[in-house]
């Protein structure tokens, strides 16, 4: 009996249990948009260019041969403005410069701008510069400027009567200047003539005489060296032998450089 009791039971509980449904809680999830978001660029610097630069051309400067050669490339336009307005040849004017200032490179003409050895003589009211010459810490003349020296120089000529029968020669007839200069007294060296005259010959400093009276043959007498001349060549170019190219400039050797400055045609002295 309590068999069968205990069977119903388990019937029961068994039945009860199969007629629960089953119950399913779903979550449902929700779904949220995807936003796809543009990327952003990366901005990429751009560094301008530097603005090219402005070419400067720039004169490329002479190269002289000598101390002398640029004292007259210098002063020479000077010196005809002074022939011009006073009658002495520029030649002399040059040669007297040359000789008295060595070059442009003696006391009075780099401490006082006086070009031609003025002393300051008796009336004499501008600066002064005491110099040993003759005699010792003599009085010589001191100018502002280089071309004071070379208008004083025209006026000391051309206002004292011991130099009056200069102004009667031929405008261009340097030799008769060099020896009428030395006679007048302007120096006292009895070589001094034979000085002005050598360094006209040598520099062709006549040129310039020419230049201003209207004398001037138009023909480019200059040469500037450039890479692989030679004295041999430049002579043979222009027709020279190499002793009278050397001659003409005053060369000691048949060394040359680039941007040096040779005269390679001798010009008329009439």
């Amino acid at each position: 009996m309590k068999k069968i009791i205990l069977l119903l039971c388990l019937s029961l509980f068994i039945a009860s249990c199969g007629s629960k449904k089953r119950v399913v809680t779903s979550k449902s999830k929700t779904k949220k948009e995807r936003v796809v978001k543009p990327r952003k660029r990366k901005e990429v610097k751009v560094t301008p260019e530097p603005a090219p630069k402005p070419v400067v051309i720039e004169d490329t400067p002479e190269i002289y041969n000598s101390p002398t050669e640029e004292y007259i490339a210098i002063y020479s336009d000077i010196a005809k403005d002074e022939m011009k307005s006073y009658g002495i040849p520029a030649s002399i004017t040059l040669a007297q410069g040359i000789l008295e200032s060595g070059s442009g490179k003696g006391r009075l003409s780099t401490e006082a701008n006086n070009h031609f050895g003025i002393k300051c003589h008796s009336g004499w009211t501008g600066g002064k510069i005491y110099h040993d010459d003759d005699a010792s810490q003599e009085c010589f003349r001191k100018y502002k400027n280089s071309k004071y020296s070379f208008r004083d120089h025209s006026l000391f000529l051309k206002e004292r009567k011991r130099y009056s029968d200069l102004f009667n020669l031929q405008k261009d007839d340097y030799e008769g200047w060099a020896k009428g200069l030395r006679k007048a007294g302007y120096a006292t060296d009895r070589k001094y003539p034979q000085k002005l005259i050598s360094l006209i010959e040598r520099y062709q400093l006549y040129r310039f005489d020419n230049e201003v009276l209207g004398k001037d043959n138009g023909v480019n007498e200059k040469h500037i060296v450039v890479a692989g001349d030679t004295l041999y060549s430049l002579a043979k170019k222009y027709n020279l032998t190499v002793e009278t190219l050397k001659s003409l400039n005053g060369l000691e050797n048949n060394s040359l450089f680039v941007g040096q400055i040779l005269y390679v045609k001798p010009l008329p002295k009439d």
